[in-house]
């Protein structure tokens, strides 16, 4: 049904998933930033965590991946490039914490993360900057 109505139903989804009282882990797919509400309501509702990878490292891990529809293009690092520079603001705007991720184990990001989760300041979870 295209891009619009998939952007429409994840809205609704984040919306949903943001305001159960469970705790979860919500892995967003890269676009989920493009809406206003999206951003809202995960900034407000929730602790974002953004893996921020630079276009050429996420180029290298998807460079041979045929199930990203978005990169089945003439030029896809170049079309990361693009994604990264409209996405990048909107993540860091989202993101109540930023995890360089670069090229270490899973399992040392994994220990980035919780060490910045346990340091967290849940105080800093409320409205979107303006």
């Amino acid at each position: 049904e295209g891009e619009a109505s998939f952007r429409d139903l994840e809205q609704s989804i984040l919306d949903e998933l943001t305001c159960s009282p469970q705790s979860c882990v919500i892995s967003t797919g890269g676009g989920a930033v493009l809406l206003p509400g999206n951003r809202k309501h995960l900034h407000e509702r929730t602790i974002v965590v953004y893996l921020h990878s630079p276009p050429d490292e996420v180029f290298r891990r998807l460079r041979h991946d045929r199930n990203r529809p978005l990169l089945q293009v003439a030029d896809p690092l170049g079309k990361l490039h693009d994604l990264y520079q409209l996405r990048d603001p909107l993540y860091r705007e989202t993101a109540h914490i930023v995890i360089e991720t670069g090229r270490p184990s899973v399992s040392a990001l994994v220990n980035q993360i919780v060490s910045q989760l346990e340091s967290f300041d849940p105080g800093q979870v409320g409205e979107l900057p303006v």
